[in-house]
């Protein structure tokens, strides 16, 4: 698991967010801790995560509110921590948008394994195989295998063709870290040779069209090696 982008904890606990920090890490995940709402909104819309681990009880701003706020403008998979055993505060809790719940004192192990059966169902729900309307979808990217045709948040994105079958390659392996060498064999299909500052240059512009509006691009950039989809 250790291609996903990191996990945003967050927990007022030092403790419990240090051990989940360290399996977490175990795992290949890197991390990222914050202690109190107050910043988790601003955190989230300007960098990217593949899941949240979010305390329903937290200073400042209270994960109840967080997890509502953050349905607003993200689907991504929110497993929320709790003190309260109650069946009624587990069904708020999912009502809220949360994709999972658990109850403390937990099984760290199981906090990271329900994460990653977050993470393969929310890919196999984002990823769509091609069928008879030849369609490749993760997220709220869309591409039109026939019409080369590529959207975002329902917004027509006009990408070259080398830029469309770059990003054809990255929906297919969601968060495989492509080297520069790789991404030239799927860009020229005529297998044509191009130097390494091509390749960054087209990733330049598809990361930038790809940003739209909310400055995050979902493609990263990975140093020394090459590029991922978040």
């Amino acid at each position: 698991m250790s291609t996903h982008c990191p996990v945003l904890i967050v927990e007022d606990e030092e403790k419990i967010a240090q051990i989940l920090v360290d399996f977490f890490t175990l795992e290949g995940f890197t991390t990222e801790v914050l202690h109190s709402g107050e910043h988790v909104i601003s955190t989230i819309e300007s960098h990217v995560y593949s899941a949240v681990i979010l305390d329903r009880m937290l200073p400042v701003v209270d994960g109840l509110t967080l997890c509502k706020q953050i349905r607003q403008f993200s689907t991504i998979p929110i497993l929320m921590l709790t003190a309260r055993v109650d069946e009624i505060d587990r069904l708020i809790g999912l009502g809220a948008g949360a994709d999972d719940y658990i109850c403390k004192p937990f099984s760290p192990r199981e906090v990271v394994a329900r994460v990653q059966a977050i993470l393969r169902r929310a890919q196999s729900q984002n990823i769509v195989s091609e069928t008879t309307q030849r369609k490749l979808a993760y997220k709220d990217i869309v591409l039109d295998l026939d019409s080369y045709v590529c959207e975002r948040k329902n917004q027509t994105i006009e990408l070259t063709p080398v830029e469309f079958r770059l990003l054809k390659a990255f929906i297919e392996k969601p968060g495989h870290v492509f080297s520069r060498e790789q991404l030239m064999d799927k860009g020229y299909v005529d297998g044509r040779i191009v130097s390494n500052r091509t390749i960054d240059s087209h990733m330049k512009n598809l990361r930038h069209k790809l940003m739209q509006n909310d400055h995050i691009s979902p493609l990263q950039a990975v140093y020394g090696i090459g590029y991922k989809l978040c």
